[in-house]
């Protein structure tokens, strides 16, 4: 009998932390996402006016060299990826901004590059395709996972209609988007990535349909005028329903634990 009640008990809390591990792997992967855009921000704020002038110009020079109307070169030689990942790298932690999506409430930053290392804990630029600093005949590419049990990441872009609006903050400049074309695409079609003559975009690609990832989801947006900078913001506030959620976990397991060994001590007695 002791037994038995014993192994329930074990198996009620493993079911207990399975069911709440993607509610606090995701709570801790924003927080730290938060912190890092935080320390990014600071960043940021440090640089003087010049030096940050002079990485936007880089920037844009090599924006410049990318072709309009083509499809995005997305292999680059070891001098290319070299000099690729020392554009915007102000923290030299491979951050180059961070987006927003105020629809689905995300906030994360964005390293260079698309390898899974980092796709599973953040989202990346797609090398190859624009920088995301803005300007006539750029075309930026992010990508991100969805259905990640540890991070949420792209998982609700979905959602976004045309006109909904994004925010890209990068150098301290923060350049908003309106979604103006949403497009499910097999993986190796990269035509719709192009850099359009005259025309300031960036799209958004993550998979799709939902765990089965045959496809591929773009949301794209054009540039608007930004109505309130967001660059000076630090870290975002825990969810009160993330923190309510772990308050009850933590009070849930600890009765579990406590009825369990109280219950031991009474067989024993």
């Amino acid at each position: 009998m002791k037994k038995s009640v014993i192994f329930w008990s074990v198996i009620l809390v493993v079911g207990c932390l399975i069911v709440l591990y993607p509610t606090l792997s995701n709570y801790w992967n924003a927080q730290h996402q938060s912190q890092l855009i935080a320390d990014y921000v600071s960043s940021t704020q440090a640089l003087s006016h010049k030096d940050s002038q002079l990485m936007l110009e880089a920037a844009n020079q090599y924006n410049q060299q990318l072709k309009v109307a083509h499809d995005p070169d997305l292999t680059l030689t070891d001098s290319e990826t070299e000099a690729y990942q020392q554009q915007l790298d102000i923290t030299n932690t491979g951050i180059m901004g961070y987006i927003e999506i105020p629809k689905v409430h995300e906030r994360l930053p964005i390293y260079h590059g698309t390898d899974e290392e980092i796709l599973q804990v953040a989202i990346g630029h797609l090398a190859g395709t624009s920088l995301p600093v803005g300007g006539k005949g750029t075309h930026a590419v992010i990508s991100g996972h969805r259905g990640l049990p540890s991070a949420k990441l792209f998982t609700n872009i979905d959602k976004l209609r045309v006109n909904d609006t994004f925010t890209i903050t990068s150098l301290n400049r923060t350049l908003t988007y309106q979604v103006d074309h949403i497009a499910t695409v097999l993986p190796d079609d990269v035509s719709l990535l192009r850099i359009e003559e005259g025309k300031d975009l960036v799209t958004l690609v993550t998979c799709t349909p939902y765990g089965v990832n045959t496809h591929r989801l773009l949301v794209r947006g054009h540039r608007i005028k930004t109505a309130t900078p967001t660059a000076t913001r630090g870290s975002q506030k825990p969810s009160k329903l993330n923190l309510w959620l772990l308050l009850a976990s933590a009070i849930g397991l600890s009765l579990i634990l406590v009825g369990t060994w109280r219950w031991r001590r009474r067989s024993k007695a």
